[in-house]
């Protein structure tokens, strides 16, 4: 199963963006979604599949932690 995460575009350069998720930085491709530094964005499969608000990027990034913590 492949599961899409939330993350925060800190550069672009081109079609490829610089995301951050929590900390772990990462390149993703940008030309599917229209994006800007700062937006918070959904990744999968080294894509950017959507932009999203922080509400929705905080309340995902919580599910996650607390689902890692099951995991423990």
């Amino acid at each position: 199963m492949c599961v899409a995460i939330p993350g925060k575009v800190i550069k672009i350069d081109g079609t490829k963006a610089t995301v951050d998720f929590s900390g772990n930085i990462v390149t993703a491709e940008a030309g599917l979604v229209n994006v800007k530094v700062g937006d918070r964005v959904l990744v999968h499969a080294g894509c950017i599949i959507q932009t999203m608000d922080d509400k929705l990027a905080n309340e995902m990034e919580e599910l996650f932690n607390e689902i890692e913590d099951l995991t423990v």
